[in-house]
């Protein structure tokens, strides 16, 4: 069964006005008919590809009104810091010493901050160059297709739920600890509810009800309050290095790698989680005034600041204590205590909880910006994609993403939460880095066919290097396979370089050392993807699936039927202008009754 292709690249749509209608969902019988074209319509849509004009014109129309440019390279650099400074290094530090790295936690941060730091160059060219609020879904959509965008984003969006509810969780504790209660305090217990999920939190919803408020009101408002707060917090990160390392024992240093190499890897992985956040930061380009200077000073500038700090966080803690008896959940108040320092606690539980604000501020904005985005290319309902006229912010998104996260924080214990976290992240930073590879070297009409076979061998052989790092990792502590694998990733990542020809280069800003960077980053990032546990790849595989069911029943037929509405009035506008022309030349190529007059045209 054949069905006309509605298009075979996005990249020659004008996407049509929210009042579309979408003939597969007109009715039963309709939608009987489109599900019986699945196939040919999901082979049609994977190979399509949009554009940047398309991303950046014709996808933001369908929001009626544009975002409002105010943020500028201050605003980004303290977004960066407050999406990324939060829960992770007060809630993961005092974990990973104890259990898997000892002092040497200030080598995992690193290791995981160069992971990140790799991936902030490769969003930094995407985003200069295509500014728009759908960040990494419209730079997989450009050059990966709509199918693999939509599953990374998919699993981003949830992710963003998932670490909302966690962060805003553990707001609820600190601020216990801020009143002098315990931790516990203010949840309340359900016993007829099923354990994990019977504690329930009206803090963290009350919360997130505040935050999303200034989220909705102003994005230079949120930035405003944002930097404020986190210029507080990185006071009082500066006050907990300087007071610690004022008790510091160099003892405590002695034993610097007691779980060995492998304790250091395994957790970069999962102190990665402490550099989650960045990438919503790239959401906020469409309201950018100057893209092409103020994001890469942003981005970058925000993750070597927030390396840094980081670094000396670790370093501080373990001098302060010996590894094995620092507290696996208040590391740092617990330490305080330790020295004689009792009144430190209330310090570290303000300075934790003014990061978690900036944190679930950051993330409300860009989550926000993310679902827009997705739904001005109607894989999402149209209205998701709306933009108030007054706020210029996205009202009716912001408010879904509010009451899913709140759902999730209020009944879910912070313990199963923090289980689901960072796979989705690796994940989708490893498509992006791969997409600036495809955006440099393999673009249409411009690589010849036998420079794309080139192109996609040598990126079989970074792909099947880095996965097999990774495996090898996971299944033994020998090192002999390393010399044959790492060896095989470079030889993919050179040949890219010697043998395929660079198809097009960056307009403004560009990523350096390409195409050995992000390739690199290819590499980090597949291989932290192994040292996490099973359960975090039954959640990614499990909503996957749902994305996909999700995809073939509804996201296919709606992105066709749009595709093939924007092709048909193609057709007719270009077939308009050519009759116009030919009457003003005085050629008419209608004749008879079929003649049309001026005005009819």
């Amino acid at each position: 069964m054949e069905e006309p292709n509605a298009n075979s690249s996005i990249g020659e749509e004008n996407v049509a006005p929210p009042s579309t209608k979408l003939k597969s969902f007109e009715s039963l019988p309709s939608y009987g008919r489109a599900l019986l074209y699945t196939p040919c319509r999901l082979l049609d849509r994977v190979t399509a590809r949009s554009n940047d004009e398309v991303e950046l014109v014709d996808v933001r129309k369908q929001s009626q009104h544009e975002m409002k440019k105010t943020l500028s390279w201050w605003d980004l650099i303290w977004f960066g810091m407050g999406s990324v400074i939060g829960s992770g290094i007060f809630v993961l530090t005092g974990l990973e010493v104890k259990n898997t790295v000892g002092p040497a936690v200030v080598l995992s941060y690193i290791v995981s901050g160069i992971s990140a730091m790799l991936s902030v160059f490769c969003y930094t060219e995407f985003a200069v160059e295509i500014p728009v609020a759908g960040g990494s879904f419209a730079y997989i959509r450009v050059e990966l297709g709509e199918f693999v965008a939509f599953i990374a984003s998919g699993n981003i969006i949830l992710e963003y739920v998932i670490g909302g509810a966690a962060v805003s969780r553990s707001w609820t504790s600190y601020f216990a600890t801020l009143c002098n209660q315990p931790s516990d305090k203010f949840l309340i217990i359900v016993d007829s509810l099923a354990n994990d999920y019977n504690e329930l939190d009206p803090i963290a919803v009350f919360a997130l009800a505040i935050i999303t408020t200034f989220a909705i009101f102003s994005t230079k408002g949120s930035s405003r309050l944002n930097y404020i707060a986190s210029i507080i917090h990185v006071i009082v990160l500066m006050f907990i290095i300087v007071a610690g390392l004022s008790q510091a024992k160099a003892e405590n240093y002695k034993d610097f790698t007691p779980f060995g190499t492998r304790g250091i890897f395994a957790s970069a992985a999962v102190l990665f989680f402490a550099y989650v956040g960045f990438d919503a930061v790239s959401t906020m380009a469409e309201e950018t005034k100057n893209p092409g200077k103020d994001i890469p000073i942003g981005l970058i500038g925000s993750m070597t600041l927030t390396t840094f700090i980081y670094c000396m966080m670790g370093v501080t803690l373990c001098l302060m204590q010996k590894y094995s008896d620092v507290d696996e959940k208040a590391a740092f108040s617990v330490a305080f205590e330790a020295v004689g320092m009792k009144w430190a606690k209330y310090i570290v539980a303000f300075g934790a909880l003014k990061g978690m604000t900036s944190v679930l501020l950051v993330g409300a904005v860009g989550q926000a910006r993310y679902l827009t985005h997705m739904a001005r290319t109607s894989l999402l309902p149209s209205w998701l994609a709306r933009v108030n006229k007054k706020t210029k912010t996205p009202v009716n998104a912001t408010v879904v993403m509010f009451i899913a996260t709140a759902i999730v924080a209020f009944f879910t214990s912070l313990d199963i939460l923090a289980n689901l976290l960072s796979i989705s992240t690796l994940f989708l930073f490893s498509l992006v880095a791969l997409s600036l590879l495809v955006r440099r070297y393999c673009v249409r009409g411009v690589t010849s066919r036998f420079d794309v076979m080139k192109f996609l061998g040598f990126i079989f052989l970074i792909l099947g290097s880095s996965i097999g790092c990774s495996v090898y990792w996971s299944k033994t502590d020998e090192w002999i396979g390393y010399t044959i694998l790492v060896p095989i990733w470079f030889v993919g990542t050179f040949g890219i370089w010697f043998f395929v020809p660079l198809a097009k280069k960056p307009k403004i800003w560009g990523v350096p050392l390409v195409p050995f960077l992000p390739s690199a980053s290819i590499g980090i990032n597949i291989f932290l993807l192994g040292t996490l546990d099973k359960a975090s790849f039954r959640r990614f595989g499990i909503w996957t699936a749902i994305l996909v069911v999700y995809y073939l029943l509804v996201g296919v037929h709606a992105s066709y039927d749009i595709a093939k509405v924007q092709k048909e009035e193609k057709e007719k506008l270009d077939t308009n202008i050519v009759s116009k022309m030919d009457e003003e030349n005085g050629v008419s190529l209608l004749t008879g009754s079929n003649t049309k007059t001026e005005n009819d045209t």
